[in-house]
């Protein structure tokens, strides 16, 4: 179990001081490096190598205040915000290769300032719209290659993140489908990296809205107006078509061209979905199964840090995390 509370074997354990109770949890974290792990327990427990954590740790770690006496060393707070994103549960895990003797009040304050730190330090590096050259070139030839479509080189679509009843706009936030959410709009490219997220609409936005208000279709349409007509993305029938924003065909009578065009699209797009799908199971806070315990702008805070790492797992060759783990 992780991040579990240290329960001595004395049936009087309930009496125990609470100063006793916070030494036994620093002695645990003493004697326990995550780094000692195997590359697979790590990576089970983290859904990062080992490289990755380290390379995290030297960019963010000289943004944390120097610790004093019995504060949690910024590797140890690192490590507690990346297996709470990997499983969702401050109290389970699904394995007992990690452990850590952190209080709930305690992983509470570190999880909201690792969470500051790391979007601050590597959201502008790991998430970016700006495709060199050549990634436009790959990204024309895989999209066309799928759909047929030529021209396009990234694929829009929303999904929903699962989180309690926030205590302000409430109404805003229950989607059609009966609970809580964000709808986070993801825009990814043909290598499934995640190019824009925006996840601070709640899930009864749709998802034309947040496209509409998100600064995305003036960036898209700015890009076509200097002549770059080639710089267009797939979405689905939820967004409004434009000459840069490729939707399905309405409405199309069966074996007839459009309907031909529309089964070409999906083919298209079926990226996005996989990106989608492969960001919630390496990062399973995100799950439908889940609901995350938090505002809904802690929430988008989360999504965010989520899929920066993502695009890291994915830069660095990071291999696809079965569905048992």
């Amino acid at each position: 179990m992780i991040f579990s509370h240290f329960v001595s074997d004395d049936s009087s354990s309930e009496e125990e001081p609470t100063v006793d109770l916070a030494k036994q949890r620093r002695l645990l974290r003493s004697v326990f490096d995550p780094l000692q792990l195997s590359n697979q327990a790590f990576k089970k427990n983290f859904r990062v190598s080992k490289e990755i954590f380290v390379d995290i740790l030297a960019e963010i770690e000289p943004k944390f205040p120097p610790v004093k006496g019995k504060g949690l060393k910024p590797n140890e707070m690192l490590a507690a915000a990346l297996r709470f994103l990997a499983e969702g549960s401050y109290q389970n895990g699904t394995g007992n290769d990690y452990k850590i003797a952190i209080a709930q009040p305690t992983f509470s304050v570190a999880f909201a300032k690792c969470l500051n730190i790391i979007e601050e330090t590597l959201g502008n590096k790991w998430i970016s719209l700006a495709m060199e050259p050549d990634e436009q070139q790959d990204a024309r030839r895989y999209f066309y290659s799928k759909s047929g479509i030529p021209g396009v080189v990234m694929c829009v679509d929303g999904t929903h993140i699962k989180i309690i009843a926030p205590v302000d706009d409430y109404d805003q936030h229950f989607n059609r489908k009966g609970y809580y959410s964000l709808n986070a709009m993801i825009i990814c490219d043909h290598l499934m990296k995640i190019r824009y997220v925006n996840a601070k609409f709640g899930g009864a936005n749709h998802d034309s809205h947040i496209w509409n208000v998100s600064g995305m279709d003036n960036f898209f349409e700015t890009k076509h107006r200097r002549g770059e007509t080639a710089f267009n993305l797939l979405g689905d029938a939820g967004y409004p078509s434009k000459p840069w924003l490729i939707t399905p065909k309405r409405n199309p009578a069966p074996n007839t061209p459009e309907a031909a065009f529309n089964k070409n699209h999906s083919l298209g797009r079926e990226i996005v979905e996989r990106t989608i799908g492969l960001l919630k199971n390496r990062f399973r806070c995100l799950l439908g199964a889940r609901q995350l315990h938090y505002t809904p702008v802690k929430a988008t805070q989360i999504t965010n840090v989520c899929c920066m790492l993502h695009n890291m797992c994915i830069a660095y060759g990071l291999e696809e995390p079965s569905s048992d783990e």
